[in-house]
């Protein structure tokens, strides 16, 4: 979609918890032009390529894009990925990039269903076919997600041992979610941050990992290199422009463009693809071992698993005792589910698990009063997890989800095995030659963050930028 168009209420709405169902028009949508189809090449402009994101798409909306950010998200989109495609063909070698695309665990069962294959080969076909537009090198971002969940874990034990004299350390809220960070940092602000959880998300971890691990073993510049991202949520594309993302002095990003899935299903269409003729690559490794490296998938529901996985290392750290199943008790409804840990009737831990913004605002609601007994909430902004993120799972005729897809996403999904980032020695092996250990200062400023409190100063614009349709 060439054009990112985010509505913005003319009232503000930041404690608003409907959505709004306004329908997406389908009007302009037309053919790509043939000459686009027949050399396979992303168009630079068709009124195809653009589509609305509605406020209900972008779920953390409370009426505060700014207007430099509106120019940055209106960047990213097929477009702009054309532009340097097409900059690659031509003679000054100055402009050519090296295009690397990294794809979410969560966005690989939307194209297994879409193109009636398992994950593995699907996969496959998708990396053929970014690979046959000039892209050189497709990772999936499990590797990430290992590091962040790594983190994560560190962080809430190291909180657990301080909560007596710190009252910000517990509850630790998860910080995988742009939606949910950046509803907390506009609209919640200092009763949330300070608990959120410092590490980096998947994607933005994925970022470093791309422009500071693999451009020095590739030997370029970071600012050689372009870097993309297809996710299942439209609000990724807002974490990509934060500001602590960007290295001023190589003006680079560590995520150039975020494309949805849905986004890159559409091109693929509209450029008449047949999967038949579509040759199959494996993913590439960020090592550069050969092989088609093993697709595996983290414990959770069809995100990348932080409260299990935190649940189960910190049961075995803090109190010496192995977790091998989790039971969840579902309270207000399946988005809205604690777990506990018991010990001879002693309530050791009691985590939570809260997605999509109703459930949230119980949650907020709960904690305005002290009510909150959890030491550890994992918060994600779409009802059903990553996996139902309006970039994928939206369906064709308005705003609402499609159920049927996102039951037969979870289910493909669910075939994949699980491998515990602890066990993963390729992060092991980055721990030790790419962040100088664990504990180094190289792993705190690469693999973490923070989140503040943001004024209302610093989101709000009355000038509409270009491109962007309120």
């Amino acid at each position: 979609m060439s054009e990112v168009n985010i509505g913005r209420r003319k009232e503000k709405c930041e404690n608003c918890t409907k959505q709004c169902n306004k329908k997406q028009s389908d009007e302009g949508i037309s053919s790509l032009p043939e000459k686009d189809v027949a050399n396979r090449e992303v168009p630079a402009s068709s009124h195809l390529l653009k589509q609305q994101v509605l406020l209900s798409a972008c779920l953390s909306c409370e009426g505060c894009v700014s207007e430099e950010e509106s120019l940055k998200i209106s960047q990213q989109n097929l477009e702009e990925m054309a532009r340097v495609l097409g900059l690659n063909k031509k003679c000054d070698v100055s402009k050519h990039k090296v295009l690397v695309v990294s794809v979410c665990p969560q966005s690989l069962p939307f194209f297994a269903v879409k193109f009636g294959l398992d994950i593995p080969e699907a996969t496959r076909k998708l990396c053929g076919f970014l690979k046959s537009l000039g892209v050189q090198y497709v990772f999936d971002t499990t590797l990430a997600a290992g590091f962040s969940i790594l983190e994560s874990q560190r962080d809430f034990v190291q909180r657990y041992s301080r909560r007596h004299h710190d009252s910000h350390a517990l509850p630790m809220f998860t910080s995988s979610c742009p939606g949910w960070i950046r509803y907390a940092e506009r609209v919640l602000g200092s009763l949330v941050t300070p608990h959120i959880c410092t590490a980096r998300s998947p994607q933005q971890i994925m970022g470093c990992l791309v422009k500071d691990y693999f451009t020095k073993q590739q030997k370029l510049s970071p600012d050689k290199l372009y870097h993309i991202v297809v996710a299942p949520c439209f609000d990724k594309k807002l974490e990509a422009v934060r500001g602590e993302f960007y290295n001023s002095l190589l003006e680079s990003r560590d995520v150039d463009c975020v494309l949805t899935s849905g986004e890159v299903f559409h091109m693929m269409e509209q450029m008449k693809v047949s999967l038949a003729d579509l040759d199959p690559v494996p993913l590439d490794h960020v090592l550069g071992e050969a092989g088609d490296p093993a697709l595996v998938r983290h414990q959770g529901r069809g995100s990348e698993g932080f409260l299990e996985h935190i649940f189960k290392y910190a049961a075995s750290e803090l109190f010496g005792l192995d977790v091998e199943e989790i039971t969840y008790k579902t309270l207000r409804n399946r988005d809205f589910q604690e777990v506990c840990l018991e010990r001879e009737g002693e309530v050791l831990l009691q985590f939570a698990s809260v997605y999509g913004f109703r459930n949230i605002q119980t949650l907020v609601h709960r904690m305005r009063k002290g009510h909150v007994p959890y030491q550890l909430v994992e918060v994600l902004s779409c009802p059903g997890g990553c996996m139902s993120g309006r970039g994928q799972a939206q369906g064709e005729t308005g705003g609402r989800v499609d159920k049927a897809l996102v039951q037969q996403m979870e289910e493909a999904y669910s075939s994949l095995p699980v491998r515990l980032p602890d066990t993963n020695p390729v992060l092991h092996i980055l721990y030790q030659d790419w962040l100088e250990g664990q504990d180094s200062t190289h792993t705190n400023t690469l693999l973490h963050t923070q989140y503040t409190q943001q004024s209302p100063s610093q989101t709000w614009t009355h000038t509409q930028p270009p491109h962007i349709q309120w």
